[in-house]
């Protein structure tokens, strides 16, 4: 009776190790859909003028379309790309702007999503006096 309980015992271990061993694999053969990522960033300027770099990091070729447009909404720009990991600057002329907010949209067709991004430019001037103790 000892020898049979100690079978179940060891059965049971084996039923355990191998369930823990397939939802492992199920796990880690999971994949969702290929998810793209954007990111807008602000660079520098070039002769005084607003530089944005735009990366699209995707593995899956697709065909991306991006509008600037102003905060009421007047196209100001917009274009079609098409690849996988695409690396875009765009220069605006600040002059035709001022400080009005602007809306970057980016379209992906393939994955059928879109991302809007908010550019807010102000201008401030800051004076700053020292006084410092010699003696």
């Amino acid at each position: 009776m000892k020898k049979a309980m100690r079978n179940y015992g060891i059965i049971a271990i084996v039923l355990v190790a191998f369930t823990f061993a397939f939802s492992n694999t199920v796990m880690a053969n999971e994949e969702g859909p290929k998810k793209h990522v954007t990111e807008l960033k602000f660079i520098g300027n070039k002769e005084n003028q607003p530089v944005f770099e735009l990366n699209l990091s995707s593995t899956v070729e697709d065909e991306y379309t991006v509008t600037f447009r102003d905060e009421y909404g007047n196209l100001l720009y917009t274009e079609k790309f098409k690849g996988a990991n695409l690396n875009k600057r765009f220069l605006l002329k600040a002059d035709d702007l001022g400080d009005a907010a602007l809306n970057v949209v980016v379209k992906s067709k393939k994955n059928n999503t879109t991302e809007v991004y908010s550019i807010n430019r102000s201008h401030s001037y800051v004076e700053e006096t020292v006084v410092n103790k010699v003696k």
